[in-house]
């Protein structure tokens, strides 16, 4: 598992290892955000005899190799990359070099040692332009908004190719604003958190009018291992004369994964100043570039190729990250 010490990463590696996997997890445990919270997920890790943690970075191709070679792993779920979308208009070459460069190590290692089946994160972010809603897997994506979008796109062509090369089992899945316990720093709802607690005002873009698919981490991790146990196939009704951009002729797939069950900026803020007992002050702000007004996933091919279904409604979500929160910085109720 690649991003082990991250967010996603964490909440997925803690069910493969309650299932009695064996997990060796790569991180390459950089400063984007404070690194003692990535510490404190391994930490946590580190308890289960089956996890073996390497500080790794994904642009180490020799490292990458090496690993594979010696560990070849059944299976490996990519989740490590630079995220963030607005980090991405002015740190471009992170991107380039994690998302484009990382990720081709990846593919170069699975290649050397096949492996049964390589999942790997995807975004929303794809969807850029798109408007129509719900947000659909069938459809292309051909005018992403951000560096990010781009190079998130770009790796599902790359994975495409692999995947009709060498019949190497690939499946992408596309993350609509996950949250909850363990959360990144950079992110709405733990920016909002903090600025509420400490009596600041929190930012909101386009004047709030933003809706959003947020999906609670634990669905999201337990959508992932249920793709992992099911390895990519070649669509037998796929034709190249009217392709579907979710699947192939190679052992291929690309899935939504979200909440589907989309909420306004606005009533997220509410939900998160009722757990707290405070009310938000707020400065409304212009759209930021790279940015979208809403997203809502389509989840039906992945519902009925996997069973998945989120459970978490958003008051439950900001509710448990609240409780993670106050536990975890030590914060008493005031």
């Amino acid at each position: 598992m690649t991003g082990a010490a991250g967010f996603i990463g964490f909440h997925v590696a803690q069910l493969l290892l309650a299932r009695g996997e064996t997990v060796i997890g790569i991180d390459n445990l950089n400063d984007y955000y404070d690194p003692t919270l990535k510490e404190a997920r391994l930490a946590l890790l580190r308890k289960h005899d089956s996890f073996d943690f390497r500080k790794l970075d994904l642009v180490d191709s020799a490292g990458m190799k090496d690993l594979f070679a010696s560990e070849k792993p059944g299976g490996v779920v990519h989740l490590a990359a630079q995220a963030g979308v607005r980090y991405s208009l002015t740190n471009p070459d992170a991107y380039v070099a994690s998302n484009i460069q990382g990720f081709l190590n990846v593919l170069e290692a699975c290649r050397a040692n096949p492996v049964k089946h390589l999942v790997y994160a995807s975004t929303s972010s794809v969807y850029g332009l798109n408007t129509r809603q719900p947000l659909s897997e069938h459809d292309s994506v051909n005018h992403p908004v951000s560096l990010y979008g781009a190079t998130k796109k770009a790796n599902e062509l790359m994975a495409h190719s692999y995947a009709h090369l060498f019949r190497m089992p690939v499946t992408g899945l596309r993350f609509f604003t996950v949250y909850g316990p363990w959360g990144r720093p950079d992110m709405a709802l733990f920016l909002f958190t903090r600025a509420i607690l400490a009596g600041e005002a929190i930012q909101v873009f386009n004047n709030g009018r933003m809706v959003r698919d947020f999906t609670f981490v634990d669905d999201i991790a337990e959508g992932v291992i249920r793709v992992l146990d099911r390895p990519a196939q070649p669509d037998p009704a796929w034709v190249g004369s009217a392709p579907d951009p979710a699947s192939s002729s190679a052992p291929y797939r690309i899935f939504n994964i979200g909440n589907n069950r989309p909420v306004e900026l606005m009533t997220y803020i509410a939900a998160l100043e009722r757990t707290l007992g405070r009310k938000a002050t707020i400065d409304f702000l212009p759209m930021q570039p790279g940015d979208v007004p809403a997203t809502m996933a389509d989840v039906t091919a992945l519902e009925s190729a996997t069973g998945f279904h989120p459970s978490i409604t958003v008051d439950e979500g900001v509710s448990r990250f609240v409780e993670w929160y106050r536990g975890f910085y030590r914060i008493k109720d005031s």
